[in-house]
């Protein structure tokens, strides 16, 4: 375990950045299902305020000319992820319920894990990532 101090900028946030194929589509998921404020489009790119954090629309394509890693979109498999976006949310059962109320299709009821401390529910968006809602019990 390191001795070092944290993260050089304690103001610093996470803000994740999606990979979709079809922005229009992603944009309609994530602004009339889940909530999200648009900040910003472009042909490729949008930002949304989704709660207090911001969330990252970008087209897979080409990688732009100051990284040379091209983002792709996950693979389609439904058992299979390789990250997930986390929603921390004061009431899970509340946000799980207004989503349904709104269309959010979920891969299960709510759960609790069995290490405790927490209920939650798992969901696709149109690209396959994974988005966790969950809420500290």
């Amino acid at each position: 375990m390191s001795t070092e101090p944290g993260f050089p900028d304690v103001h610093a946030t996470v803000e994740p950045l999606l990979a979709v194929t079809d922005l229009s589509r992603s944009l309609t998921f994530w602004q009339d299902h889940m909530g999200g404020l648009p900040l910003m489009r472009w042909d490729s790119y949008a930002l949304l305020q989704l709660g207090a954090g911001r969330l990252h629309l970008a087209v897979t394509g080409d990688p732009p000319e100051d990284r040379a890693v091209r983002l792709v979109a996950p693979g389609r498999a439904e058992t299979e992820a390789t990250g997930e976006v986390v929603l921390r949310v004061a009431d899970c059962a509340s946000i799980v319920s207004q989503l349904e109320q709104r269309g959010v299709q979920f891969l299960g009821p709510l759960a609790r894990p069995a290490w405790g401390g927490e209920v939650r529910a798992f969901l696709h968006d149109p690209d396959g990532h994974l988005v966790e809602i969950s809420s500290i019990t």
